[in-house]
């Protein structure tokens, strides 16, 4: 589905995502969700996948792809938005959900121009790779954080289903 490599994305970035194996260790990366939680910078989104009921799913085999917003990128959000879905289930879920594809996608797998990808609430997201990429015009800050189930993809922007 997709093909190319991504030098676009040796941007700096200001999250510092935790060592999960030292060199020269056997020992395999955590979840998607052990990952997020240790880094400060991904608070808001493990709070709204634990209220949602999604972090055993996220613990689970998958393999899946995570579209990681930041804590920054929950803020610039409107003020109360965040608070209002963490009282709104439903609707946190399709939106979290959105942010995830099956599969491991590591950007090798991308190809330059836009691609349409399934997310698991079942809508569609557009992925387009050019100077940077970008997933519904959020844009890839990091990329190809290897999980033990899955890839972990970090976004500067919330992004919504439309």
């Amino acid at each position: 589905m997709f093909k190319a490599s991504l030098s676009a994305l040796a941007l700096a970035t200001t999250v510092a995502l935790p060592t999960i194996a030292s060199a020269g260790s056997h020992e395999a990366p955590g979840t998607i969700v052990d990952i997020a939680a240790g880094n400060e910078d991904f608070s808001t989104l493990v709070a709204a996948v634990t209220a949602a009921g999604l972090v055993e799913t996220l613990q689970g085999e998958g393999p899946f792809t995570v579209f990681a917003p930041t804590d920054d990128a929950f803020a610039a959000l409107p003020e109360g938005t965040v608070e209002g879905l963490l009282e709104d289930i439903p609707t946190l879920t399709a939106i979290l959900t959105y942010h995830v594809v099956a599969g491991a996608v590591m950007s090798g797998d991308l190809a330059e121009g836009c691609n349409d990808v399934e997310t698991v609430n079942g809508a569609m997201a557009t992925i387009c790779v050019g100077d940077n990429v970008t997933i519904d015009g959020a844009t890839v800050v990091l990329a190809d954080i290897e999980a033990s189930n899955g890839v972990i993809h970090v976004i500067d922007a919330v992004i919504l289903p439309e």
